[in-house]
């Protein structure tokens, strides 16, 4: 049960900031970029290509895929969802623009990568022993403590910039009402484009995390992207400290449910699981309605 729980942080540290990500773009939006997990996905073929083929630093592959994410959520943000956005009569039109460039991506990548699944060469050598192994122990490996860790650091340095920072109170404020916003002297456009700068690039850094456990390969986006819309309906649209529940609560309900049942049943579960709770609690745990 030990190595459930510690699998399940990791997982849950990851998800969480992806999670944060798309709350990110959808709470400064309201839209779903339902292109997330292909950003996830190109930021994880940043680090395999500058770290596991041109043997880059780690760290500088990281801090790569991060930069490139965000540049490509500034791009999608400029030619894609500000026009459609400021002409669009209804919301159903920014919908369909989300799924168009997920789409995009995800064909470009299938074209460009091809099918084959990537990996890349560990990180860190070692790992941490917890109890005796044949009695219930659990191996805590480095690479997976420093993606647990990374992810923690991601996740606290968002929410202090968020915070503290003006550029984070502009963010916060469009959140809440871009007509205040902007009555307040608030640049929304250019702070809605730095909302899906940030939100493009944690998902990047997520991609670029999980590459060094489980690979990479074309399609992973759209699992990726249909787990963080989860993440976001459990914890509640819109809310960060939801998205980091929720991102939290489905690594662990993966880790337990990989453990004790067939990866297939494990996720139909959890979808009747999400089914039956948002029956009962429509906003997530901390959302609220809104129109």
């Amino acid at each position: 049960m030990l190595q459930v729980l510690i699998n399940g942080m990791v997982l849950g540290s990851v998800y969480a900031l992806i999670a944060l990500g798309l709350t990110m773009v959808f709470s400064i939006m309201r839209v779903v970029n339902f292109a997330h997990g292909q950003m996830y996905m190109l930021g994880a073929f940043v680090v395999y290509y500058l770290y596991g083929q041109f043997e880059l630093p780690f760290w500088l592959a990281l801090l790569a895929s991060a930069i490139v994410l965000g540049l490509v959520g500034v791009a999608f943000n400029r030619f894609f969802f500000q026009p459609v956005l400021a002409n669009a009569k209804r919301e159903e039109n920014s919908m369909l623009m989300a799924v168009g460039t997920a789409l995009l991506l995800e064909n470009l990548a299938l074209t460009v990568f091809g099918e084959k699944q990537r990996g890349v060469p560990q990180v860190l050598d070692g790992s941490f022993i917890f109890g005796d192994i044949a009695e219930g122990g659990a191996i805590l490996t480095y690479p997976n403590a420093m993606v647990a860790v990374l992810a923690a650091f991601f996740i606290v340095s968002l929410l202090l910039f968020v915070q503290y920072t003006r550029p984070g109170r502009a963010l916060r404020a469009v959140a809440q009402d871009k007509e205040a916003a902007r009555l307040q002297g608030v640049d929304v456009k250019a702070t809605t484009t730095l909302g899906f700068a940030i939100g493009a690039a944690l998902a990047g850094l997520a991609g670029g995390l999980l590459v060094t456990v489980y690979g990479v390969n074309s399609g992973v986006g759209t699992n990726i992207s249909t787990k963080a819309f989860i993440m976001i309906m459990i914890g509640g649209a819109g809310v960060t400290s939801g998205a980091i529940v929720g991102g939290i609560l489905l690594g662990f309900a993966e880790a337990i449910g990989y453990d004790l049942l067939p990866g297939s049943l494990t996720y139909l579960l959890i979808f009747v699981a999400m089914i039956v709770f948002l029956i009962f609690k429509p906003n997530g745990l901390y959302g609220k309605p809104w129109g």
